[in-house]
Parts: C-alpha cells; sequence; structure tokens
C-alpha cells in the first residue's frame, strides 16, 4: 500500500468548493481518505458504489421514520462520495465512465432519501405536505442541474459572440482572476498587465491584448461582491453559498435533526435559498450577454 500523508490528500482537495463540504466534511473526509488510500485498494468508483449504497440505507431509515439515522447516514454518504475524487486525484485511478456514476449517484441518493422521507411520512401521518415537499425538493435538485449547464451554454455562445467581435484581441476577466483568485479585479488586472509587459518570450503580445469584464454591470450594481468573493476565496468557499449541496444538507440533515415538524419548515426554507442563488446566476449571465459590444469601437464598456 501507499505510504501517503495527509498533506497529499489535502493537495487533491478542489481549489474552491462549497462552504459545506470544506468546513463540514472534508475535515473528516481527508483522514478517511487517508486510511483508504493507504490501507485498501479500493478504488474511486468503488467508493462512489459504497456511497450510494449507504444512500439507499438512508433512505430506508427516513422511510421507516428514523429521521437521526437518516441523517447520520446521508451525512456518512455524502462524506464517502467526496472521497471519491480524492483517491482518483491521489492515485490517478479515475475513469471517465466513474464522472457519470458520481453524478448519477447524487441524483438516485436525493431521490431516493427524498421520496422514503415524504411517503414514509405520509404513511404514518397522513400528511400530504411532506408528500409535497419531497416533489419540491426532488424537482428543485434536477432544476439545479439542468440550469448549471444551460448557463454554460450561454456563457459559451456570449464568449464566442465576443472573440468575432472584438477578434479574440482581449483577455477575460475571469481568466485573469483563476490565476490570481485572492486578489480584487482591479489590483488583478494591474498585476496581469505588469506581468505581460516584463513577458519578453510572450509570442501573443499580451500587452495589446486588454481585460475585459463582462460582469462590469454586475460588478456596479453591486460594488462589494469583489471583496465577498476574495474573503470566501481566502478559506477555498465559492461565491455560490446555496448550492446544492447545502440544500441537501439542510433538508437531509440538519432538518431531521429537529424533528419531523421541522422537515417541511427547513425544505421550504432551503429551498426559496437555492432559488434564489440559482435566480441571481441567470441574472449575471443575462446581464454579462448584454455587455457584448456591438463592435470592437465600443469596447470600452466592458474594460476594467
Amino acid at each position: 500500500m501507499g505510504g501517503f500523508t495527509l498533506d497529499d490528500i489535502l493537495a487533491t482537495r478542489k481549489p474552491r468548493d462549497s462552504w459545506w463540504t470544506v468546513f463540514m466534511v472534508d475535515p473528516l473526509a481527508c483522514r478517511l481518505a487517508l486510511l483508504v488510500a493507504n490501507h485498501t485498494s479500493i478504488t474511486p468508483n468503488g467508493l462512489t458504489r459504497l456511497s450510494m449504497l449507504i444512500g439507499f440505507a438512508s433512505a430506508a431509515a427516513f422511510t421507516e421514520g428514523m429521521l437521526v439515522a437518516g441523517a447520520v447516514l446521508f451525512y456518512l454518504s455524502f462524506t464517502v462520495d467526496c472521497m471519491d475524487g480524492k483517491i482518483a486525484r491521489l492515485k490517478g485511478t479515475g475513469t471517465p465512465f466513474g464522472l457519470w456514476l458520481d453524478y448519477v449517484g447524487d441524483r438516485v441518493r436525493v431521490v431516493c432519501c427524498a421520496f422514503g422521507w415524504g411517503f414514509g411520512e405520509y404513511a404514518r401521518t397522513g400528511d400530504t405536505d411532506a408528500v409535497l415537499a419531497a416533489v419540491g425538493v426532488v424537482v428543485l435538485d434536477l432544476f439545479r442541474y439542468i440550469n448549471g449547464p444551460q448557463l454554460k451554454r450561454v456563457k459559451d455562445a456570449t464568449r464566442a459572440l465576443l472573440e468575432a467581435r472584438l477578434e479574440g484581441q482581449f483577455v477575460l476577466a475571469e481568466s485573469v482572476l483563476r490565476s490570481r483568485p485572492r486578489t480584487e479585479l482591479g489590483q488583478a488586472a494591474a498585476e496581469f498587465g505588469q506581468a505581460a509587459a516584463a513577458d519578453d518570450t510572450d509570442d501573443t503580445d499580451r500587452t495589446d491584448r486588454p481585460v475585459v469584464d463582462l460582469q462590469k454591470a454586475f460588478h456596479a450594481r453591486f460594488p462589494w461582491y469583489d471583496r465577498f468573493r476574495v474573503f470566501l476565496t481566502r478559506h477555498r468557499v465559492r461565491t455560490h453559498v446555496v448550492s446544492g449541496i447545502e440544500f441537501h444538507a439542510a433538508v437531509f440533515v440538519v432538518g431531521p435533526l429537529f424533528g419531523p415538524r421541522a422537515m417541511v419548515p427547513v425544505a421550504a426554507v432551503s429551498g426559496a435559498l437555492l432559488l434564489a442563488f440559482e435566480m441571481s446566476l441567470v441574472y449575471r449571465v443575462w446581464l454579462a450577454s448584454r455587455q457584448v459590444p456591438s463592435t470592437a469601437a465600443e469596447r470600452e464598456k466592458v474594460l476594467v
């Protein structure tokens, strides 16, 4: 077996992740991944399958009204799910099919746990609100994972249009921030320009390629956002603070710990927050699509 260290495992974490994963899951998942890496030959796909099995056990517990057990098992299922990527990056044993398995496993776990709780509660008490809440959880989860790829398509189309309008003579602000994630945009753009000017070997002549910010209108309306982004990035947290992961944690871990009466209100509040953050993403993409200059001469309106 390998002689991996905890630092090796920590190096496999994503540069930015959900705050629930960073603070509530990774401290345990990294240490369990170290044990798995050093003392077993289990593969990332094997961990994904184990995560699904624990997820089914969580759904069964919810069906039987064992909410605390269901919450613990759901947390453990998600923890194991977080380990598979770490093992894959550490050992280089990931497979393309593993991406599909991981994605589908997440959706199956949510559907089973939601309907397990909703219909189990209905069978015990006749409470139709639980069934409606379960359906709402599944619909919102599916919307979250449909909305993401569609927004990416819009972003790609917006960038392609920008490329055509400006003939590729620009650098996107997000590319600059990717290399300087802990720096506010204005400073990052200035540092980028200084680095480009000092690079005599760059054949692309980066000094002639200005930094374009398609989120300029958004930043003008919410000037605090960039400082907020830097604060979160320094703690390895992404800005989408209520994503599918936090939604699942609220519904299937936090809610059950407060008892059956808390489940529907927690699902409703967390669902509303998830939908609000998804709409904020749509709003940002909409603003960016409107920022594309009609001609190269209008590029000033998007320059940093």
